[in-house]
């Protein structure tokens, strides 16, 4: 590797008292991976937005002890001028400076997606409210966004992106290296010179992952989805199983020269930690 590598991770707000205690839990549990910040998402159409804020602050509070900085993500989808004025100057006020600014998806029946279309639009306006103060990460898709009209579109509108302002990029998850090593040969080409770090999804739930998947354009190899309908009900081996295939992925995604690596952990600790263990990551 020519840089050291950075880790990340990311949650969903918790909903419930007891989801809120086992987040916090969760992130204790991952405290050793020195993650350079904690991601939290944001509901379609702002859906989550009170949860996201209530967790991101709690991840802030840890911060002077952890050293992990607190992300929250910003969706343009369904949000107005003011309110993203007002979130920016929120979270700046207590002492945050990264986002992750997306698009987001409309949720269903919503017909008006707000004052911003896209996602450099957002970015233009975080820049142009708050200066240099957030560094601002962004969404790539190295197997094309599923609502591009071709591949070179989707890679025109990821470098407006890069050229509102965006400091770093976390790519959709995928589990074809080729796709992203192709997506970075590509990136470079374009003169897109950022970080693009590789998303590692979970193999916890199949039904669940085959939703996801279908819905955000990242593809299941089909060997890997014919294997995985092997197992059954034989839960012990199929975790094993995606233990290992996934702990082989991240060594390849390290041998590629990735800046960093970012877990979609669905607030579990595995197999984010058993991966990083085995790949000796943990300090």
């Amino acid at each position: 590797m020519t840089n050291k590598l950075t880790l990340s991770c990311e949650f969903f707000p918790p909903k419930t008292e007891k989801g809120i205690a086992n987040l916090r839990n969760v992130r204790q549990q991952l405290a050793p991976l020195k993650s350079e910040f904690y991601s939290v998402t944001f509901g379609a159409g702002g859906s989550t937005q009170d949860n996201t804020f209530d967790a991101i602050i709690d991840i802030q509070n840890d911060s002077a002890a952890t050293g992990i900085d607190a992300a929250p993500h910003l969706s343009c989808i369904g949000s107005s001028v003011d309110s993203i004025r007002t979130l920016i100057n929120d979270y700046k006020s207590h002492g945050i400076d990264r986002l992750v600014a997306l698009r987001g998806d409309l949720p269903s029946g919503m017909r008006d997606p707000g004052d911003f279309r896209y996602a450099n639009e957002l970015i233009d306006f975080i820049r142009k409210e708050s200066g240099d103060h957030y560094t601002i990460e962004v969404a790539a898709y190295p197997e094309v966004h599923p609502q591009a009209i071709s591949a070179e579109a989707d890679l025109e509108n990821f470098k407006r992106k890069v050229d509102s302002g965006a400091d770093s990029a976390l790519t959709q998850y995928f589990y074809n290296i080729d796709s992203y090593r192709y997506f970075i040969d590509r990136c470079q080409a374009k003169g897109i010179d950022i970080p693009i770090i590789p998303g590692i999804m979970p193999i916890n739930n199949i039904v669940q992952l085959a939703r996801f998947s279908d819905g955000c354009g990242a593809e299941i190899p089909r060997w890997l989805r014919k294997r995985l309908d092997d197992f059954g009900d034989d839960m012990e081996s199929l975790q094993a199983f995606t233990l290992d295939f996934l702990t082989d992925f991240t060594q390849k995604l390290i041998d590629a020269d990735a800046p960093g690596l970012h877990f979609y952990t669905m607030n579990r600790t595995d197999p984010t930690l058993t991966i990083c263990q085995r790949l000796g990551l943990i300090s």
